[in-house]
């Protein structure tokens, strides 16, 4: 039995899949054109957004796996924000604060992380209100936090791969 991937190898396999995910997005979107779709475009829509969510909870969660033997115990995320923080990694603490918030409500749904990113003035993580997101089958797959928009998946492979580097060079 080989080696398990690294975590690089992990987020760039990641990436291929989320750009996959997000291909798909962007073309089934083309095609409506701001048009109601068929029954089969809007589940296709679904679908490759129910895929960039669970690629984005996957490599987070594997990441944390991965990096939790860095710290004896205790909560991995929040460690690791302030070690950033006491390194003067400032905006790197930041922003893998946010991304930890996005995955947990992707993962959990309403609760402290998700009021959270409410009241957080940032634009990296788009948030829709509760009330906002939508249930009705004819309307595409819109969740609390939008994965869709662009640089989401983007901007959280590069926090994890500079915090995993951060991690490995200290």
């Amino acid at each position: 039995m080989g080696a398990s991937p690294s975590v690089p190898e992990l987020v760039a396999a990641a990436q291929t899949n989320a750009k996959a995910s997000e291909n798909r997005i962007s073309e089934v979107l083309k095609l409506l054109d701001g048009q109601n779709g068929s029954d089969a475009q809007l589940e296709e829509l679904r679908a490759a957004t129910v895929a960039l969510e669970l690629t984005a909870v996957d490599i987070f969660s594997v990441f944390e796996a991965r990096m939790q033997n860095t710290f004896k115990r205790g909560p991995f995320a929040r460690k690791l924000k302030t070690m950033l923080v006491a390194a003067e990694q400032a905006d790197l603490a930041e922003r893998f604060h946010l991304y930890y918030l996005a995955i947990n409500v992707l993962k959990h749904g309403k609760g402290a992380s998700y009021r959270e990113l409410l009241n957080d003035p940032s634009t990296l993580i788009v948030v829709r209100p509760a009330e906002d997101t939508v249930a009705d089958e004819t309307l595409p797959a819109v969740g609390l936090i939008d994965v869709t928009v662009p640089g989401f998946f983007d901007g959280l492979s590069t926090t994890i791969l500079e915090a995993y580097h951060f991690l490995e060079n200290r």
